[in-house]
């Protein structure tokens, strides 16, 4: 129970106690002026009465106040919840762009890296086949200038 609840409760409390103990002054007629009659009425039970209609108005408005603050709180949090729900998509789709994004740049590099791997393949035939050309070069040069081999020669 908040502070200014038991405040409340302890004033109507009092006011309860303040209104038994002088009930039989509060009843007593009084003769009241309301500016264009008199009349004659208990002046404590007619304040009483106002103080009552004034407590009921006062609670009225803080309820009204109150029910304002939770609608308010409601609506704040209904919205913040569909902002959040929007946030929350936004970055699966940018998830998503950046997955398609990642995916075509691995196919992209994986596509590169086979074609290097291809032309490395073909220049290295190249090169074996012009090492196979100039070893038969340098073993044709040498049948020419020895026809027999040295461990055949007597």
């Amino acid at each position: 129970m908040s502070v200014r609840t038991l405040l409340v409760i302890i004033v109507l409390g009092l006011l309860a106690i303040f209104a038994m103990v002088n009930w039989s002054t509060f009843i007593a007629p009084t003769h009241l002026s309301l500016v264009v009659t008199s009349v004659e009425a208990p002046l404590g039970l007619v304040m009483l009465g106002f103080t009552a209609v004034l407590a009921a108005v006062l609670l009225g408005y803080a309820l009204k106040v109150q029910i304002n603050a939770l609608s308010d709180s409601r609506r704040q949090s209904e919205e913040l919840r569909r902002q959040r729900e929007l946030a929350d998509q936004a970055e699966a789709s940018r998830f998503t762009e950046l997955r398609q994004y990642l995916e075509q740049e691995l196919g992209s590099a994986r596509q590169s890296q086979l074609d290097s791997e291809r032309r490395l393949r073909e220049e290295l035939e190249a090169v074996a086949n012009s090492l196979a050309a100039s070893i038969g070069v340098v073993d044709d040069r040498l049948e020419r200038q020895s026809p027999t081999p040295p461990e055949r020669q007597p």
